[in-house]
C-alpha cells in the first residue's frame, strides 16, 4: 500500500484512505467493469458533482477499465482501490484538465440530455483551449482557471470481464451501429404497448450511440448523412413521447433542429405544430399547421381538428382569465369597513 501511495505521489496524485475496503485487490484487467460513487470538489470543499444527487437522483458511475475514457485519472486511481474502499484522491491540473468536458456530458445525461449536447466538433484538448461555454458557470469557470480536484470515490463492485453485459457506451462503433435498429424497434414495441418512458429511454439509447458515432465524422460527408437520417425518425419518435410526457419545450426545440436541415419533413412540422398549441403559441402553431397542409394535403382533416381543439382552449383560456381580472377589480372596489374602537 505504502509503494502504491509513494507511485501516486510522483504522479501528482495524493490518496487518503477513508474506510477500507474488503478482500484482495482485484488485478484488474482490461474489460473491467467497476462501479463507484463519486463527489469532485475544489480544494476549498466546494462540490461540483456528486453522483448521489446529481440528477436529483442516486446513481452511481459504471467505467469498462482499458477503454480510454476520457477522464484517464479515474481509472488510474480505481486499480488502486479495494471493492467497498472509500478514499479521497487530490490530482494534479495535468490530471484534471478534462475534467469539465467530462462533467458537462454527465451532466446532461443525469438531465436525460444528450450526453454530447454543447460540445463542438474537435478533441477534447482543442475545446479547452476555446471560448466556447459549457453551459454551467462553475465548470466555464474551471475550464479557464484549471487547478487541483478532489475526487472522493466509494468502490461498490468490480466486474470481471465477461460476467456482466455490455453497456452501449462501451461498445464499439461496429457493435453500436449494429445495435440501433434494434433499440429502434424495441422502443417502437414499447410505445405500441403504452410504456411511453420505457420506450423514450430506448429512444434516448439509440440516439446517444447514433450522436456519438456522427461526431466522428465531418458534417456533411457522405457518412455523416447516412448517420443523420439514422437519427431523424428516431428523433422524431423520441418527441412524440415527449409531447406525450408534457415535455413541449424539448419537442420544438428537436423538431426545430430536423426541419433546420429537413424542410419537407411532415412529421416534425405536425409535432412541432402540436407542441406551440400546448403553450400557447397561436401564431407559430398556425404556421407550422399550415406548412402540414402545404405538404401532404391528405392530412387536412386531422389539421381541422387540431386547430378546433386548439381554439376551444385559448377561448376558455381567456374565459378564465376574465373571470380572475373580474373578481380582481370587484375586490379592489370593495370599501373599506371602518371599526371604531
Amino acid at each position: 500500500m505504502e509503494e502504491e501511495a509513494r507511485k501516486l505521489l510522483e504522479e501528482g496524485i495524493v490518496k487518503k484512505l477513508i474506510s477500507p475496503g474488503k478482500g484482495e485487490l482485484s488485478t484488474f484487467p482490461n474489460g473491467t467493469k467497476v462501479v463507484f460513487h463519486y463527489r469532485t470538489s475544489l480544494c476549498d470543499g466546494k462540490v461540483l458533482d456528486d453522483s448521489r444527487t446529481m440528477g436529483g437522483r442516486s446513481k452511481p458511475m459504471e467505467l469498462i477499465l482499458g477503454k480510454k475514457f476520457k477522464l484517464a485519472v479515474w481509472e488510474r486511481v480505481l486499480i488502486t482501490m479495494k471493492q467497498g474502499e472509500v478514499a479521497d484522491f487530490t490530482c494534479d491540473n495535468k490530471h484534471t484538465a478534462l475534467y469539465p468536458l467530462v462533467s458537462q456530458s454527465l451532466r446532461n445525461i443525469s438531465a436525460g440530455k444528450d450526453p454530447l449536447e454543447g460540445q463542438r466538433h474537435c478533441c477534447g484538448i482543442a475545446q479547452i483551449h476555446s471560448h466556447h461555454s459549457l453551459g454551467h458557470k462553475d465548470l466555464d469557470q474551471l475550464q479557464a482557471n484549471q487547478q487541483p480536484l478532489v475526487f472522493s470515490i466509494e468502490l461498490l463492485e468490480v466486474l470481471s470481464p465477461g460476467s456482466f453485459q455490455l453497456d452501449v457506451w462501451a461498445m464499439t462503433d461496429e457493435e453500436k451501429l449494429k445495435l440501433v435498429p434494434q433499440i429502434h424497434e424495441e422502443g417502437n414495441m414499447l410505445f405500441k404497448k403504452g410504456q411511453i418512458k420505457e420506450a423514450t429511454d430506448k429512444y434516448y439509447n439509440g440516439l446517444a450511440c447514433l450522436k456519438n458515432l456522427q461526431m466522428k465524422e465531418h458534417p456533411g460527408d457522405e457518412v455523416w448523412v447516412k448517420l443523420d437520417h439514422m437519427i431523424t425518425p428516431l428523433l422524431l419518435n423520441y418527441c412524440q413521447c415527449k409531447l406525450l410526457q408534457g415535455q413541449y419545450y424539448e419537442v420544438i426545440e428537436h423538431c426545430t433542429s430536423i426541419v433546420f436541415k429537413y424542410e419537407d419533413n411532415v412529421k416534425a412540422f405536425y409535432k412541432r405544430a402540436k407542441a406551440h398549441a400546448a403553450v400557447w403559441n397561436e401564431t407559430e402553431a398556425r404556421a407550422d399547421f399550415d406548412k402540414v397542409l402545404e405538404l401532404d394535403p391528405s392530412l387536412g382533416p386531422s389539421i381541422a381538428k387540431e386547430l378546433k381543439t386548439m381554439e376551444e382552449k385559448i377561448r376558455n383560456k381567456e374565459k378564465e382569465e376574465k373571470g380572475r381580472y373580474k373578481d380582481l377589480f370587484n375586490y379592489n372596489a370593495t370599501p373599506a369597513t371602518a371599526t371604531t374602537g
